[in-house]
């Protein structure tokens, strides 16, 4: 779980969570971040998924993993999440080849205008930070869903989340993530976009 700070030194991209062409406009914001020359992709879905305002990162692992195993790695799913605890030691042991590019999943608290919003960000994100953790930035860019306010009640807000709106979160973020690798990689349109639960 991260605060959200609007930065505007950095490419962001702000989605409205229902937006029926949000998969679209990751995909866009995607293809503008990931340099050309990227032979291999990985998406780190922080969350915990036992907690339902927690578990986006883990949902979108989850609904990559398999997908395009020649581009695309995912770290972190719904059986095996990265949370405050397992990110650090799981993080520390990947290996990136050179010419990769990392896309970190996470959570994240924001100001009142942008809840229910998915961020897409050219830069690291720093996870925890909601909490109050302290744990090294991740990824070459992010995608946040906004998920609450930041606010003194978020723990017991955050075990009481919509899991609607995480769903919802998650498949477009998916959706989004799958289609850009499908074109940046040039697969055919009859490759799968999601992974069947």
């Amino acid at each position: 779980m991260n605060a959200l700070n609007v930065r505007l030194d950095l490419f962001e991209k702000i989605i409205p969570f229902n937006h029926k062409l949000a998969p679209f406009f990751i995909r866009d914001s995607l293809h503008s971040i990931i340099p050309e020359g990227t032979e291999h992709i990985f998406v780190i879905g922080i969350g915990s998924n036992i907690i339902n305002g927690d578990s986006l990162g883990p949902f979108v692992g989850t609904l990559l993993q398999n997908l395009y195993p020649q581009h695309l790695t995912v770290v972190g799913n719904l059986q095996s999440p990265l949370d405050g605890q397992t990110l650090v030691p799981e993080v520390s042991q990947i290996t990136l080849p050179q010419n990769s590019f990392v896309i970190a999943i996470d959570s994240v608290l924001g100001s009142e205008r942008i809840v229910n919003s998915i961020v897409v960000r050219d830069g690291s994100l720093l996870p925890g930070s909601g909490l109050g953790k302290k744990l090294p930035l991740i990824g070459d860019c992010s995608i946040m869903g906004v998920v609450l306010e930041n606010d003194p009640t978020l723990e017991c807000s955050l075990l009481s989340t919509n899991l609607h709106l995480i769903y919802t979160m998650a498949t477009n973020i998916a959706k989004g993530i799958s289609l850009a690798i499908r074109q940046y990689y040039k697969y055919p349109s009859v490759h799968p976009i999601l992974q069947h639960c």
